[in-house]
């Protein structure tokens, strides 16, 4: 990983991230498949974790609390299981009033903001996650192409 890209992540804003994507996949001439799907996905993706860095809330897939925001933790979360439980956590966050679903201190949790989620439920509402019922499965070739995605976006950073 770049230099770059870690201070990016610790400090930038999402659109800041989104464009040296862009520029990145632009300056590689990437297919049109992968530059169609790794900026949408980078997007729904940083849409809660950037909301969670910015509120010192930051937590991995297990829940155990990150402080900071890093290209490594953000591809943890890009696994696209890992990601429907991002989506299902800050919903039922959102619901409490309270972080729930993690080894944060509990004063911290209480802190919690509602996140925003039109983002990432759109784009995953997109590729058939079923934003009602967690215990639904999704396609495994949609599990299949998000890890060509993450493996794209690794290149990029």
């Amino acid at each position: 990983m770049k230099e770059e890209s870690y201070e990016l992540f610790k400090s930038a804003d999402i659109e800041t991230i989104l464009e040296l994507l862009e520029r990145e996949l632009k300056n590689r001439n990437e297919s049109p498949f992968w530059r169609d799907k790794v900026v949408p996905f980078s997007a729904a993706i940083l849409s809660v974790l950037i909301p969670l860095r910015d509120a010192g809330m930051l937590f991995n897939p297990e829940g155990y609390p990150e402080s900071e925001l890093t290209p490594e933790l953000f591809f943890r979360w890009s696994d696209f299981l890992s990601l429907k439980t991002l989506a299902f956590t800050i919903q039922r966050s959102n619901e409490a009033g309270m972080l729930l679903r993690t080894r944060l201190d509990e004063e911290l949790c209480k802190k919690y903001e509602s996140i925003d989620l039109r983002v990432l439920g759109d784009y995953l509402s997109r590729y058939t996650v079923n934003l009602e019922n967690e215990s639904l499965d999704f396609p495994i070739s949609n599990y299949n192409l998000h890890q060509g995605v993450s493996n794209v976006i690794k290149s990029l950073l």
